[in-house]
């Protein structure tokens, strides 16, 4: 829905879900080991983060958020929903996502299920994006978006994994959301989506010694950082969220100091503060949870979204700006939401 026009889709409501395992970074200072990247301002840890629980799925993740709408809403609010779009960081099994098994344990029946990967830390807006388009052309009722990071527990507390200096920083998470067609509720004014696949390559995950993820081997998986990618994903970052944004903001004729609140997906600090700057924002307008959540990779941005409803501070009328990058920066969302409530 890359256009300012009337409304195709608006949000209806959001729920999360945050694990009960809340680690402090204490955790992993202890296993910390000597590293060229330790200094690196990518892999300054945040105070806390969750960890989902041995065996807890990317479903049964989703479908802990997703009971919030319900006992909010009433045990037949997800009765109408004909499209269900779902996200997770890692996958359980490599042939499929979990769209399927969350429609059949939230007992839908949808038109269309399907598991979204490529959005990564920009999929809110980019299944928004899908929702609305699907909604659209084939006359549903209400989409269900779910959004799963389980890696945080998974990955970066191997053995091998949880003395590096990227270990501390992600947080496990969830998030739904629905999303129904025209301008009553929330309305989506309009969103973004930019892929950069020539940048797709930098993302890689290595092992030590080497090996396919799906071989067997004594090496355990983990994000191949190096300084130079590093480099490569600080400078892609910087540029790509806010150009994202200020597109959006263009379409929607606000300027972006005039944005009632912005919120991005959740690295770090340095890319937090750099991104408000660049759009002449304050803090105070543009919130996260970096600090008790980590980074939530796709759930970041419906996770501070969440939180600023929860506090009472966001304001019927008020527009909210959601801009994010994905990977090492190929691809890039933004969407704009005029608030109004809870629907």
């Amino acid at each position: 829905m890359n256009s300012a026009a009337t409304p195709v889709v608006s949000l209806a409501d959001i729920a999360t879900y945050r694990p009960a395992n809340k680690v402090p970074a204490s955790y992993f200072a202890d296993f910390a080991q000597d590293d060229e990247l330790a200094d690196n301002v990518m892999f300054r840890a945040p105070a806390f983060r969750h960890h989902a629980a041995d065996g807890e799925t990317s479903a049964d993740m989703i479908l802990r958020a997703a009971t919030t709408l319900t006992e909010r809403h009433g045990s037949d609010y997800l009765n109408d929903v004909d499209v269900v779009l779902t996200h997770s960081q890692l996958p359980e099994v490599p042939v499929r996502g979990c769209g399927g098994e969350v429609a059949y344990r939230l007992d839908l029946r949808p038109s269309t299920v399907l598991d979204v990967h490529n959005g990564g830390c920009a999929a809110f807006a980019h299944m928004i994006d899908i929702a609305a388009g699907l909604l659209a052309g084939n006359g549903g009722r209400k989409a269900l978006i779910g959004l799963a990071q389980n890696s945080a527990g998974q990955i970066f507390t191997q053995e091998q994994v949880r003395g590096k200096p990227q270990a501390a920083i992600p947080g496990d998470g969830a998030a739904v959301a629905t999303l129904t067609l025209g301008p009553s509720g929330n309305p989506v004014l309009t969103t973004v989506c930019r892929s950069l696949g020539e940048y797709a390559p930098d993302m890689t995950a290595v092992s030590e010694p080497p090996r396919k993820y799906w071989e067997a081997g004594p090496g355990q998986i983990h994000v191949g950082f190096t300084n130079a990618k590093i480099a490569k994903v600080l400078s892609r970052g910087n540029r790509l969220v806010p150009e994202v944004a200020l597109i959006a903001a263009e379409r929607i004729g606000v300027a972006p100091a005039d944005l009632d609140w912005f919120i991005t997906n959740q690295p770090n600090r340095v890319f937090l503060r750099n991104w408000r700057e660049a759009l002449e924002l304050t803090a105070e307008h543009h919130p996260d949870t970096f600090d008790e959540c980590g980074n939530l990779f796709a759930v970041g941005v419906p996770m501070t979204l969440d939180a600023l409803i929860d506090s009472g501070r966001l304001e019927s009328g008020q527009i909210i700006m959601t801009a994010a990058f994905a990977h090492a920066g190929d691809f890039a969302a933004a969407a704009a939401i005029k608030w109004n409530g809870r629907a």
